[in-house]
């Protein structure tokens, strides 16, 4: 009986040894693994450094319009934001140079398709900036001074001055955008035909027919953000 005591508590001490000895070589291995990932990320970050400061990256400049031009674009949901952005773009392409032709938005094969290509475009990018700007207006531009606004009557003013701000801006880039179009619908250009910007074309003589006239649109939101300007004045503390 004693014997088969000491042999019971033999091999409950043995049992125990070994699974203290598995422990410890399987955190051994543990260790031993995550030294080498460790020193695998190290060697893997000094080569992208030797990489970086030996190829040189090459740098993408923007300084001809219709490079600004790619760069505008609609976005999903027009934040405030997102209008800035490509008003600040289209802005950058009004003031930049035309790129060679050989690189334009259109096939260019001679002087004559150069020239009226440089007015559409001139013209189509002074469209897009009355488009955004209109946008912009449009978010802060109150369409009625409802009663219970009065307690925010100065945030209100302060609204529609902003929006009044847009669209005179707009009016501005309208009249720019007809002088364009005048230039680009001249006899010299009637037989000249650029494929790749149609529609552009199209907007010059929508332009000219009234079927495109953004001024009217315009004058129609001033003369209503003026209405509504007097109502807002109007209010008093009994207003609400």
């Amino acid at each position: 009986m004693e014997f088969a005591a000491l042999t019971a508590d033999l091999n409950a001490a043995l049992l125990k040894n070994r699974r203290q000895t598995d422990n410890e070589r399987v955190t051994h291995l543990i260790d031993c693994r995550t030294v080498l990932f460790r020193s695998l990320i190290s060697v893997c970050a000094v080569f992208i450094l030797v990489l970086t400061n030996v190829v040189p990256l090459d740098a993408y400049i923007v300084r001809y319009k219709e490079q600004f031009y790619k760069i505008y674009h609609l976005h999903h949901t027009q934040y405030p934001d997102d209008t800035m952005e490509n008003i600040y773009w289209l802005e950058k392409a009004l003031a930049a140079d035309f790129c060679n032709p050989l690189y334009a938005e259109a096939l260019i094969e001679n002087p004559v398709q150069w020239e009226k290509y440089r007015y559409l475009f001139m013209m189509h990018i002074n469209l897009k900036l009355i488009e955004q700007y209109i946008l912009l207006g449009n978010k802060w531009n109150k369409r009625n001074a409802y009663f219970y606004n009065a307690p925010w009557k100065e945030q209100n003013l302060d609204s529609l001055k902003t929006a009044e701000t847009c669209y005179r801006t707009a009016l501005y880039y309208w009249n720019s955008a007809k002088e364009w179009a005048e230039k680009a619908l001249d006899k010299r250009f009637y037989f000249i035909n650029l494929q790749r910007i149609q529609f552009w074309e199209d907007e010059a003589v929508r332009m000219k027919t009234g079927s495109l006239d953004y001024e009217k649109t315009l004058n129609r939101e001033l003369t209503l953000i003026k209405k509504v300007r007097n109502e807002f004045l109007s209010m008093n503390e009994e207003t609400y």
